[in-house]
């Protein structure tokens, strides 16, 4: 009964670890104004190959 107790553990810490990894990156794509998402999208669409304009 205790190694199930042990996986449940590291399954909740598992859990926990992952919502504190994307609650810093939401920060973070949420920390752009929306000039330097404009910038950023239109250097990408320049990037990419003629054909895969849509």
């Amino acid at each position: 009964m205790r190694w199930w107790k042990m996986l449940g553990l590291a399954g909740i810490m598992g859990v926990a670890a992952t919502g504190v990894v994307i609650a810093r990156a939401e920060r973070r794509r949420r920390a752009y104004t929306p000039e330097e998402i404009r910038t950023r999208l239109r250097e990408r669409v320049s990037d990419q190959p003629e054909g895969r304009r849509s």
